[in-house]
């Protein structure tokens, strides 16, 4: 093992050109989809990860684990790439393909070096060929969690944008809430509405559920548990939005909304918030 890995080593000093010539032709030819037109960009990547993995056979050897400290430059790289694979929307495929691509020039070198050697060049290109795969590995598993790191923030964002909290007048607050209610978003909206409401020192909060397909008990709970913390902030709150529907499953479940003053339409939740916050709306004369 360690006589290959200064193998490689020498390799990727003497050979680098062609090395990397070589792994770009191969990752052209078999890349699909937005890195097939990134050809500036994979070179730069290429020539980054070629620096690092030169720079891990260095001190380090291709019997040691992938994760020992030899080899953080290039899972750095690798990190690298994959993040910005993600962020552009390759898929985890392409991104593991390009880097498998670089067995293909080093396999070439091992058989120009080793020819005569079926033994010695066997041993070699298993070493490379481990290496590789770990690489590959390792870009896959990051390609992976960065996704999900940016699904969440998505996800984040869209409840922001789903939860507003509006100012319908000096004192009144509303929610409109659109789609499913869960524990998370119930969280959010809690949290919004209590700081607007320290913010504006708004008196009444109006939280409209016409937008909410369905409600259930999780559902009721959820809404039962933002009013207590609005009475808490010393406000009050009405529920809009209540359709007939909505006011049958309630019942039919036993759900228990006394003390809580709703309303079935945003408009009758605004009058009476109004009237309680000693505005008188008038139609002006013709």
């Amino acid at each position: 093992m360690d006589s290959d890995n200064g193998v490689v080593g020498k390799l990727l000093a003497g050979e680098r050109a062609a090395i990397l010539d070589g792994w770009l032709a191969e990752a052209t030819g078999t890349a699909s989809g937005r890195r097939a037109a990134s050809a500036r960009e994979s070179r730069g990547e290429a020539e980054e990860l070629l620096g690092a993995l030169q720079q891990g056979l260095a001190v380090g050897g291709m019997g040691e684990p992938f994760d020992a400290a030899a080899w953080a430059p290039l899972r750095e790289a690798l990190g690298q790439l994959s993040r910005a694979g993600a962020a552009r929307g390759d898929d985890v495929g392409e991104t593991s393909r390009f880097v498998l691509a670089l067995k293909k020039p080093l396999f070439d070198q091992l058989q120009k070096l080793f020819g005569n050697d079926a033994a010695r060049l066997g041993a070699a290109i298993w070493s490379v060929s481990t290496l590789a795969d770990r690489m590959a590995q390792h870009t896959a598993t990051t390609w992976q969690q960065s996704r999900e790191a940016i699904i969440r923030r998505q996800q984040e964002e869209l409840l922001e944008l789903s939860t507003p909290v509006v100012k319908l007048w000096d004192g009144v607050l509303a929610v409109p809430m659109i789609g499913a209610l869960d524990s998370a978003r119930t969280q959010l909206v809690m949290e919004s509405l209590l700081q607007r409401i320290v913010e504006t020192g708004s008196e009444l909060a109006i939280m409209d559920i016409t937008g909410v397909p369905t409600v259930d008990t999780l559902v009721a709970q959820h809404l039962l548990k933002t009013v207590t913390a609005i009475r808490l902030m010393g406000a009050d709150c009405i529920i809009s939005g209540v359709r007939p529907q909505i006011a049958q499953t309630i019942v039919h479940l036993g759900i228990d909304l006394q003390g809580i003053t709703t309303k079935a339409s945003l408009a009758d939740a605004l009058a009476l918030a109004l009237r309680r916050t000693g505005y008188v709306v008038t139609r002006a004369a013709a």
